[in-house]
């Protein structure tokens, strides 16, 4: 019998609490133990033992460990956990910073590790769906993409503004989608509800291929919306990713023999089509790959190095909303090949919740 991954979780908060959730239930792993200083703060009824430190929770001898704390800790527990030899699924965004991010990602790499960045819209199937469906063509020659990801301020998030927490959302998956990198941004941002930083952010930018993209993203909006639209010559393509559904909005097809009119037309409406697709959820399928990734298969995992993009990507935004000009992200070392650990050694860092 094959023996039983033995994952641990860093924070209990609200994310930590839907990792152990999923981790209590996966198949090929057994929860060994979490960290957090607060212990069950919501008497969750977890199965698994709860310490106070990184150090207690490596006693348990994992074989991988899932960190779920504020941005601004990402960097101690992930540089911790690589020197003690454990591979590490990271909560997005990486880290609060470029240059933290790529240290991160160097010290996984340098330890020869696996690990990833939990940007759990990509395996929304919704837009797994999307992503397929543009790389066969469907639309034609790109045009836009746009995203609408609104809602009310979650209280838990008090370490970033929107950019990092919401918006690094739809910069990764614009790029993951599309299969082209980002080469510009100009941006507005507020923050309306007193809050800082911002609360408020609609950005604007190209993609290599020249594709227009959009984000408006806020915690201002007492509706909650997750929308993804790719607009090409052929029609649409909206994703409710709240829901996981994805749609086709076709071009119509319309003769004329009026001159006049044939000088410009645009386009008319078409066929709508609502695909059925096979819907899991997203933070499971996140947790499948990743331990398939841990057992040696060849899976897909968001690498630190592509995190660490992301991050650029928002530090661009950023810097946009500052100036009021078009800001260029910056470019981060391509990553190399990932090599399996060899042994565990022990490290320790008190952890919190996210």
């Amino acid at each position: 019998m094959t023996a039983l991954l033995r994952a641990g979780l860093v924070g209990l908060g609200t994310m930590g609490r839907h990792h152990a959730r999923i981790l209590s239930h996966l198949p090929g792993v057994t929860l060994a133990a979490i960290a957090d200083p607060a212990g069950d703060t919501t008497n969750a009824g977890l199965a698994a033992p709860i310490v106070a430190t990184l150090d207690d929770l490596l006693s348990y001898h994992l074989d991988y460990c899932v960190v779920a704390v504020p941005t601004a800790l990402h960097a101690p527990v992930g540089l911790a956990l690589a020197h003690a030899g454990i591979p590490a699924l990271i909560e997005k965004p990486l880290a609060p910073d470029l240059p933290t991010a790529c240290a991160l990602a160097e010290a996984f790499e340098h330890a020869g590790l696996i690990a990833a960045v939990g940007h759990i819209e990509r395996y929304n199937p919704a837009l797994h769906a999307m992503r397929a469906r543009l790389a066969d063509g469907q639309l034609g020659t790109l045009y836009q993409m746009n995203t609408r990801r609104q809602g009310p301020y979650p209280p838990r998030v008090r370490d970033v503004g929107v950019v990092f927490d919401l918006a690094t959302h739809d910069l990764d998956s614009t790029v993951w989608v599309t299969g082209k990198p980002l080469v510009s941004v100009s941006a507005r941002a507020v923050s309306r509800s007193g809050r800082i930083p911002e609360d408020l952010v609609a950005i604007i930018g190209e993609l290599s291929d020249g594709t227009v993209t959009s984000h408006l993203v806020n915690w201002l909006s007492p509706s909650k919306e997750r929308v993804t639209i790719a607009t090409g010559e052929r029609g649409s393509l909206l994703a409710d990713t709240l829901h996981g559904d994805l749609t086709y909005y076709a071009n119509g097809v319309a003769h004329t023999e009026w001159a006049a009119a044939e000088l410009f037309r645009g386009v008319i409406e078409g066929d709508i089509t609502r695909y059925a697709i096979a819907k899991k959820e997203p933070l499971l399928s996140e947790h499948e790959a990743f331990r398939d990734a841990i057992t040696g298969k060849d899976t897909p995992i968001v690498t630190l190095w592509e995190a660490a993009t992301t991050i650029a990507a928002a530090e661009a935004v950023l810097r946009a909303t500052v100036n009021g000009t078009t800001a260029t992200p910056t470019a981060t070392r391509p990553p190399a090949p990932a090599a399996r650990p060899d042994a565990y050694m022990l490290a320790g860092v008190i952890p919190s919740s996210k």
